[in-house]
This record gives C-alpha cells, sequence and structure tokens, in this order.
C-alpha cells in the first residue's frame, strides 16, 4: 500500500475545522476540557500512580502532567473506578484485564460508530455541520440504547448463571459444557475474489446467521475471529444439532451460507471476563483444524453425552439415536496424548 493511500474501513477523511473538533470533544465529554492528569487525580482523591495505571488499561491517549486534556466528567469516572477498586468489584488480581476488556470492547465500538457518523457526514455539503447535528441527535439514542443492550445481556447473563448452577462453580469461573468452533473453509481463497464490500456482507452473512442459530438453542456466542465462530452451550446435544445445521447449510449449492466444519469437546471449561479457557477450548479447536470440509468432529465427552441421551431414549421406548457417529483415527494435536475423535452426523431421515 502507497504512503497516504486510504486504509480500507478506516472513516472518510473530513476537512473538519480545529473549533468543530474542541466543539465535539467538550458535547462528548460534558464541558470542554481544563484539567491536568494531576488535577483529575487530586479531585477524585486517588493516586496519580492509580489513575495513570487505569486510564492506560482502558486505551487512553498518553498525557504529560501539564497537558489540559481532562475533564469534570474524568473526575467523576475516577471516583467511581477507585470505589470500584475499594468495594472489591475491581481486586487487584482481575483489576487490569477487566478494565482492560472495558477498553477494548468500547474503542472498538467507538470507532465503528464514529466512522458510521462520518460516512453520513460527507454525503451533505457541510460535513462539519453535519458531523455535530448527527453527534447531537444520534449519540444521546445511541447512549440509551447501549445502556438497554448491556442491562438485558446482564439479565441474560444471569439466567445463564442461576440456571447452570448444578455445573457452574460460582466465584472459581469452572462450568462443565459444549465449546464449538466453526471455522468457513477457503475462507483465504474466497476472500481475494471478493471486493472490500462483499467481503464484509459475506463474513457478516456467516456471523449473523450462525449468532441467531446458536442463541436459539440456548447457546452464546463467545467471539467471533473473522473466518471462525467459537460458542458454547450447556447441552452436547443442541452443540452438535448447532454445527451440524451449518455444515448442511454450507454443503447446499443454492445457500449463499459458506462452506464451513466444526469441532466440538465437552467437559470443564475456565470462563473468564466473557472468554473461555482450558483444556476443552484446546480439544475442540484441534477438532476443528482436523475436521474436514462439512463434517463436524466431537471428543469423547460429547460421545458419552450423546449415547447416553441416546440410551435414556431407548428406556422411554425410542431406539432411535438421532445421531450416527464415526471413531476417527486419534487426532495428533499438540499438548494431547491422545485425542479421540468421532465424526459425528444426523442419522438417516433426521435433519
Amino acid at each position: 500500500m502507497g504512503e497516504g493511500a486510504p486504509v480500507e474501513g478506516a472513516p472518510p477523511a473530513l476537512d473538519v475545522p480545529d473549533g468543530t473538533v474542541r466543539a465535539m470533544e467538550a458535547f462528548l465529554l460534558g464541558q470542554e476540557p481544563s484539567l491536568t492528569r494531576v488535577q483529575v487525580a487530586e479531585r477524585a482523591g486517588v493516586p496519580l500512580e492509580l489513575a495513570v495505571t487505569l486510564w492506560h488499561h482502558l486505551g487512553f491517549p498518553h498525557h504529560r502532567d501539564d497537558d489540559v486534556a481532562f475533564a469534570e466528567s474524568d473526575v467523576e469516572a475516577l471516583r467511581l473506578s477507585a470505589d470500584l477498586v475499594e468495594m472489591g468489584i475491581l481486586p487487584p488480581d482481575s483489576q487490569a484485564a477487566l478494565v482492560r476488556t472495558w477498553g477494548r470492547s468500547y474503542a472498538r465500538l467507538a470507532e465503528w460508530q464514529t466512522a458510521l457518523l462520518a460516512e453520513l457526514a460527507v454525503e451533505g455539503g457541510d460535513p462539519a455541520a453535519a458531523l455535530t447535528e448527527l453527534a447531537s441527535d444520534v449519540l444521546p439514542r445511541v447512549e440509551a440504547l447501549q445502556s438497554y443492550v448491556w442491562r438485558r445481556h446482564l439479565a441474560s447473563a444471569s439466567q445463564h448463571l442461576l440456571g447452570h448452577a448444578t455445573t457452574l462453580t460460582v466465584g472459581s469461573g469452572e462450568a462443565r459444557m459444549s465449546v464449538c468452533f466453526v471455522d468457513i473453509v477457503g475462507y483465504t481463497t474466497q476472500s481475494r475474489s471478493l471486493d472490500g464490500a462483499e467481503l464484509v456482507a459475506w463474513v457478516d452473512r456467516f456471523e449473523s446467521d450462525t449468532t441467531t442459530l446458536v442463541v436459539d438453542h440456548g447457546g452464546q456466542v463467545i467471539k467471533t475471529i473473522g473466518d471462525e465462530v467459537l460458542f458454547t452451550v450447556a447441552d452436547p446435544g443442541a452443540a452438535v444439532t448447532i454445527a451440524t445445521t451449518l455444515t448442511a447449510r454450507g454443503d447446499d449449492p443454492d445457500d449463499p451460507f459458506p462452506a464451513v466444519r466444526a469441532g466440538i469437546a465437552h467437559g470443564d471449561v475456565v470462563r473468564r471476563l466473557g472468554d473461555v479457557f482450558g483444556s476443552t477450548v484446546n480439544a475442540a479447536s484441534r477438532l476443528t483444524s482436523a475436521a474436514r470440509p462439512g463434517t463436524v468432529l466431537v471428543d469423547a465427552g460429547v460421545r458419552e453425552a450423546l449415547t447416553e441421551a441416546a440410551d435414556e431414549g431407548e428406556d422411554d421406548g425410542d431406539d432411535t439415536s438421532p445421531w450416527r457417529l464415526r471413531r476417527l483415527r486419534r487426532v495428533s494435536a499438540k499438548g494431547f496424548k491422545n485425542l479421540e475423535a468421532w465424526r459425528v452426523r444426523p442419522a438417516p431421515g433426521r435433519k
């Protein structure tokens, strides 16, 4: 890329006067910056070292002691942060990780929102005026919506926690659940044949349809990594249903959903700051890498759970398992001596 070339996905360049930029900053911060970081720390009653550490973890720009770059809203935010530290909500052992998570999440959200506003602003004859008007009209509504979404997710997370009380050790972050990776097949090759807008639409369809299916089956999308989605769900059967549904869609030439492969492992998982860790997660990742296009591989934990469910069905008079499992050779995977794998597919006549 040549020097000065526009970066794909970056906000469009706007010729905005400095006065407009300062007015926008004052609007967003509640007032024009008038304080240094030393003054903010003093007013909040927080050691400057702690304040600087928190700002660094949040990803805010570095400022010298004499830079006038803060407002009263920064003082109140620092007080609240100190309160959470004192209450034990931000304990020393997890303070940095939690604050970094906040910072990264909001930084990505803010970048996307700024790019959106900038794109709308350049469509008018006066970008500076349009940007100011959009900010004053749109941002309060976005702020209210973000608060609503956050509270709804809090309610959902509470239901997950209480509903999985038998499998979750409160305080330790450990739970027993199924972990699944769904990976687009041939992503690199396909991405080369699409322009930027087409690639975004293609990946967005993959993420959107996968997320909808996961949520509908009581699961939770942990993260998306470009061409891959990681999700968890308490019920191994639900994980297999989701994965086989997605691979079937990917094999359908009339469905625009991309071809995918998946790997599922069931066992103990460490949950922390919205992410998952542990050997179960690693096993699911290794199985995904070993899966052929359009197939789903599962570990011994998933196989055992599916077998037990089938046995219970036989006791209830239903002797037809919805799944067919075929044992494969052990998967060669770094960190695992013997990673057993089974290919799973719906039984004939099942969808």
